[in-house]
């Protein structure tokens, strides 16, 4: 007889067969990486097509420039013993008028955020990719502004750390704040070092 599935191994199970948005989405396909082991949180937004395709999350040219930012190979970041990957939203939500992502379903958060997080007291640092991720961890603590939000992170230093989407669609905004890979990302990839030992 196999070993009982722990609590988060159960969670994660009714997590990735969850329907909650049938009808209401493209097609729902959860996708998330967690572990009791892992000091380390990715909190994205939600899967793009090509995650949604795949299973596979930041599979994409925003997860090559977000593992750049962190100084780690594809390897590193896809061992799920040290590091965690948990969006907003678990599934694709599916492109809007401009050809751009929708925002994650609020259901999803609603329906499991607190409850995962619950089983994850190991995590040390978690980081905030984006707007969505920024709101829900941060609550009263975020600024108006995203870029308000990034510029605060020694506040937030060390279990959060904002960050702007490492999409494409911010290379302008990347370009105007060169703050953020001057100060940022030096400390970032210290902590990341530090906390994948």
């Amino acid at each position: 007889m196999g070993r009982p599935a722990s609590a988060l191994e159960d969670l994660r199970a009714r997590i990735l067969a969850c329907r909650l948005c049938e009808g209401k989405l493209p097609e729902p396909r959860p996708v998330l990486r967690v572990s009791k082991t892992a000091r380390l949180c990715i909190a994205g937004q939600a899967p793009g097509t090509r995650v949604h395709a795949t299973g596979i999350p930041f599979n994409d040219p925003s997860g090559d420039r977000l593992r750049a930012w962190m100084g780690i190979d594809r390897d590193t970041f896809y061992d799920e013993t040290r590091i965690a990957i948990v969006p907003m939203g678990f599934c694709f939500p599916g492109l809007d008028q401009h050809g751009g992502d929708r925002p994650p379903r609020p259901e999803c958060a609603r329906t499991w955020r607190a409850d995962l997080f619950g089983h994850l007291p190991q995590i040390e640092t978690t980081l905030l990719v984006g707007a969505y991720a920024q709101a829900w961890h941060l609550g009263k603590a975020k600024e108006r502004r995203l870029s308000e939000t990034v510029r605060a992170w020694p506040r937030h230093w060390p279990r959060y750390v904002p960050l702007p989407h490492p999409s494409w669609r911010n290379n302008a905004w990347l370009k105007r704040n060169p703050w953020f890979e001057a100060e940022i990302l030096p400390a970032l990839q210290e902590r990341v070092r530090a906390l994948l030992v």
